[in-house]
């Protein structure tokens, strides 16, 4: 079989991540093969619309060839890193032009897999191939990401989403676990899990397929009103909960707590409990003989239907769903 051609699409000012994590994947998966004296499955690709030395914001810059002709792209995956100032657009990354959103429409009209890292969702939003579908970015740029695409439906705790021929991941280092997606559905379970060993990595992060950024905001600032309110939070799920009592267990007014929590974690402490409940039930769900039904109760969801809509929601599956994949 013919190596499939992976084009990795940067431009000054794009995160070094985006590109050389799915890249390093792909070429751990050609290593994994020619140890196995199989020809490499991969063919890695750094494109630019102005080739040459691409400058990343680390500082450090990769070597990129020109941009195909879409016709070129016939059976190829295609994936577009962040960068910053990209949700800006073009005033804020002046080399997403109209000439390279116009090559990627059409790009996307002959891959295989169009997909994109962090912030690179905005270009693909941009260029409207993302509107009807569902969609994840950094969980930092979410909100707005919804805001200017109306027609995209964010699912900001998702590590990835695929939506059709449409990938999109997380924040920067998700372009790994989206990479090791793409190697287990071209090549199977076993040659994705033996990548994501020789690179020390997870094959699935805990978790699964989601992007909570509460454990790690909490952890930044354990003894700011986040972290307190997180740790408050965690042994109540299964309780009825409102914000009168979250204030009052932090010793705070409401709106001081709806204010600083806001501050601290662009979240509502409605949102906040949310979060936490659904990393309870995806949690539950990883584990061996849980039920949908005792994982609705035991995160606080209290039912089935409850927790089908909380899922449905956050992370566009089922639970039932999420547990065959992830379970």
């Amino acid at each position: 079989m013919k190596p499939i051609p992976i084009w990795l699409l940067v431009y000054p000012g794009f995160l070094l991540l985006d590109a050389t994590g799915p890249a390093q994947v792909f070429s751990t998966a050609n290593d994994e093969a020619r140890d196995a004296g199989l020809p490499p499955p991969y063919q890695i690709n750094m494109i630019a619309a102005e080739p040459g030395l691409v400058m990343s914001t680390a500082g450090v810059a990769v070597q990129a060839a020109p941009l195909p002709q879409p016709a070129e792209l016939a059976g190829s995956t295609l994936i577009v890193a962040g960068g910053r100032g990209v949700e800006l657009g073009p005033q804020g990354s002046p080399a997403l032009d109209g000439a390279l959103i116009d090559w990627l429409v059409q790009a996307a009209g002959q891959v295989t897999r169009c997909c994109s890292v962090c912030t690179g969702a905005f270009v693909l939003a941009r260029a409207g191939l993302l509107d009807g579908r569902r969609a994840v970015t950094h969980w930092q740029d979410a909100a707005a990401l919804q805001a200017q695409y109306p027609a995209i439906t964010v699912q900001e705790d998702a590590i990835y989403i695929r939506d059709g021929a449409l990938y999109t991941s997380a924040g920067i280092a998700a372009g790994i676990d989206l990479a090791l997606a793409l190697v287990a559905e071209d090549q199977g379970r076993a040659a994705g899990l033996a990548v994501a060993k020789r690179l020390v990595v997870f094959y699935k992060r805990p978790g699964g397929q989601r992007q909570f950024s509460t454990e790690l905001l909490a952890q930044a600032e354990p003894q700011g009103l986040h972290g307190r309110l997180t740790a408050w939070l965690r042994p109540r799920l299964q309780q009825q909960l409102d914000v009168e009592q979250m204030a009052a267990a932090l010793a705070v007014s409401v709106r001081t707590l709806h204010r600083h929590l806001q501050q601290e974690a662009g979240l509502s402490p409605a949102q906040l409990l949310l979060r936490l409940r659904m990393e309870a039930a995806c949690g539950l769900l990883e584990q061996a003989g849980m039920t949908v039904k005792r994982a609705a109760r035991q995160s606080g969801f209290g039912s089935e239907y409850n927790l089908r809509r909380a899922f449905a929601a956050q992370l566009g599956v089922a639970p039932s769903d999420y547990q065959s994949r992830f379970g």
